[in-house]
């Protein structure tokens, strides 16, 4: 049965709430597990609706790392474009985004696994959205940087982009060793610590 048009604002309106219900799906089951009876008994719909919107458990993953990441980035831009000091957006930002990956685990670590450049051709549209969603979070940790260098909060240790891929990469390197299971601190206090760790080498003494 042919889908509906994916243009029309009814389509995509019925994907978030695909996505969002899927969000919940993976989080409870974990990825090897989900499958799209389970999204269709979430939604508490027949599976076989689901096919006039999701294909497979691979499209829908998609779907779903599409919204958890978009919220990051919104997420990034709300806390750059605030009224806070330097020090307590970046703060606040690095705790966001480990929550992000123990709260949404294991999807962002799959995610982050994911070369975006060598992806199918039917995915090459999802590949470069995503990549621009990486560099409006990227951007926005930079710009972060950029203003501690400007007000003197922060010292110049380097290019903000390199301070930025060394933020990132830690976080992003907790895929080797945390699981929300078995792990005896939060994902909360996991990022505290980070963000302690980073500003300890960037804020200027007073």
């Amino acid at each position: 049965m042919a889908r509906e048009d994916g243009g029309s604002k009814g389509y995509r309106k019925r994907r978030e709430e695909i996505a969002e219900a899927a969000v919940r799906v993976f989080n409870r089951l974990g990825y090897e597990r989900a499958s799209l009876s389970a999204v269709a008994a979430e939604l508490e719909i027949d599976r076989a609706s689901l096919y006039y919107y999701i294909g497979s458990k691979e499209e829908l993953f998609d779907e779903v790392v599409r919204t958890v990441v978009e919220r990051n980035t919104e997420i990034a831009v709300r806390i750059e474009n605030s009224e806070l000091a330097p020090r307590r957006k970046l703060r606040e930002l690095i705790i966001a985004l480990m929550n992000s990956y123990g709260h949404h685990y294991p999807l962002l670590y799959i995610y982050i696994r994911e070369n975006l450049s060598h992806v199918s051709d039917k995915r090459s549209d999802w590949s470069q959205h995503m990549r621009t969603q990486n560099r409006k979070t990227e951007d926005s940790m930079i710009a972060i940087i950029e203003q501690g260098y400007a007000d003197g909060s922060f010292r110049n240790v380097g290019s903000p982009r390199v301070v930025v891929y060394g933020i990132l990469g830690m976080l992003g390197w907790t895929n080797r060793w945390f699981r929300p299971d078995r792990s005896d601190v939060s994902v909360e206090e996991i990022g505290k610590t980070f963000a302690e760790m980073v500003l300890g080498g960037l804020e200027t003494p007073y």
